[in-house]
């Protein structure tokens, strides 16, 4: 089945306040956001991610993540859902995933159990049975006990044969509060997969906090170091962590040689125990001739995500007694953290020399030291 995920990020979150609306808010040192499609993406069903909301917000966010061109939202949830199924109608995806910007941790197990259901019938949700009581008030006081039996709260994404919830977008009379209330208004079976409690959608300041000790709670620290050189070479550009430095030199190696970001990916693959940056992009094969490490630090931010895991930081130390790295230092610090998907906070990049001793004291080459420290689920 070709999959597209719609993620949506339209919304004001005005139950949440705040400068910024929540689904851009940081959790464990990432935008909520960022948690989400990295979520839908983890598990390699989805083809096509196609973000909805404000372009200028959402991109920077999603940088480095495949995705299609974000499209505007509407005055309501329901029309942003329009949108972005409308937008799709160029790929014809076999189903849709339609999930919430605002809920940034999926349980592994719920997409595959969605796109299972999605065989026998044309729309599947992932919910909750209510376990607590239910009241109906009035006036401050209750008017009536609720029977909870077979209820359930519905969560996030809505999985749907695309034509099916594509016709009831377009056959909509009134605002509807999710897409499976679309197919059940046009009396199509939409089929109940198990939810998780663990799959929560950010809605006031304090599931902040408990969103990230519940992330992290399950968690085990991993630590990975990473080290490169590099020959200095004339007549190459001189590339340090995603920065171009003015030099009269440059690095020489296969790919931009880009020492930083190379042993940054060594450190995080071996936190990982996944191997090296050659176990992933072997210099014997000459599409990564001169190519882009950036491109490197972006598979590697992946393969945490993957793992369902998050970076707590990384400190990357460049050995060289020229050029000067202390002028070009915040600009590293920025592109790494935006390589990486996290806030600058968690990135650190210093220099030292080796008191003009060895091949980096005769100028003639750069070293790097690096190390970094993740949680990923035990």
């Amino acid at each position: 089945m070709k999959i597209a995920a719609l993620l949506l990020a339209a919304g004001t979150g005005s139950r949440f306040g705040g400068p910024i609306p929540k689904q851009f808010a940081p959790l464990a040192g990432r935008p909520v956001l960022r948690h989400a499609a990295e979520a839908l993406l983890a598990g390699g069903e989805v083809t096509w991610l196609q973000p909805v909301g404000e372009a200028d917000s959402i991109a920077p966010v999603l940088a480095g993540l495949p995705h299609l061109p974000v499209v505007a939202g509407g005055a309501t949830r329901q029309a942003s859902v329009r949108a972005g199924l409308e937008a799709l109608t160029a790929h014809a995806p076999d189903a849709v995933l339609i999930h919430d910007g605002a809920r940034p941790y999926l349980p592994p197990g719920i997409i595959p159990a969605l796109l299972a259901a999605l065989e026998s019938h044309p729309g599947a949700i992932p919910a909750v049975p209510v376990a607590d009581t239910l009241k109906r008030g009035a006036g401050g006081v209750i008017a009536a006990t609720v029977p909870r039996e077979g209820l359930f709260r519905a969560q996030t994404p809505q999985a749907f044969r695309f034509p099916a919830i594509l016709a009831a977008h377009r056959a909509a009379t009134q605002d509807a509060t999710d897409d499976a209330a679309l197919l059940e208004a046009a009396g199509l079976p939409v089929a109940l997969v198990e939810g998780s409690e663990r799959n929560i959608k950010i809605t006031r300041p304090e599931d902040l906090p408990r969103m990230e000790h519940d992330m992290t709670a399950r968690m085990l620290p991993r630590v990975g170091t990473g080290f490169d050189v590099h020959r200095l070479v004339p007549g190459r550009p001189l590339v340090l962590c995603g920065v171009v430095v003015p030099h009269e030199m440059g690095l020489d190696g296969h790919s931009d040689a880009d020492v930083g970001i190379h042993a940054l990916c060594d450190a995080i693959y071996g936190a990982l125990a996944e191997g090296d940056i050659g176990t992933f992009f072997p210099p014997s094969q000459m599409k990564w001739k001169d190519a882009d490490s950036a491109q490197f630090l972006v598979h590697a931010a992946g393969r945490i995500a993957a793992r369902g895991g998050m970076l707590v930081n990384a400190d990357v130390t460049l050995i060289c007694e020229r050029p000067k790295i202390g002028p070009h230092a915040a600009a590293m610090r920025a592109r790494l953290a935006e390589l990486l998907g996290v806030d600058i906070g968690r990135i650190g990049v210093k220099a030292t020399t080796t008191e003009r001793l060895g091949f980096t004291g005769r100028g003639e080459g750069i070293a790097c030291h690096t190390a970094v420290s993740l949680l990923v689920p035990a």
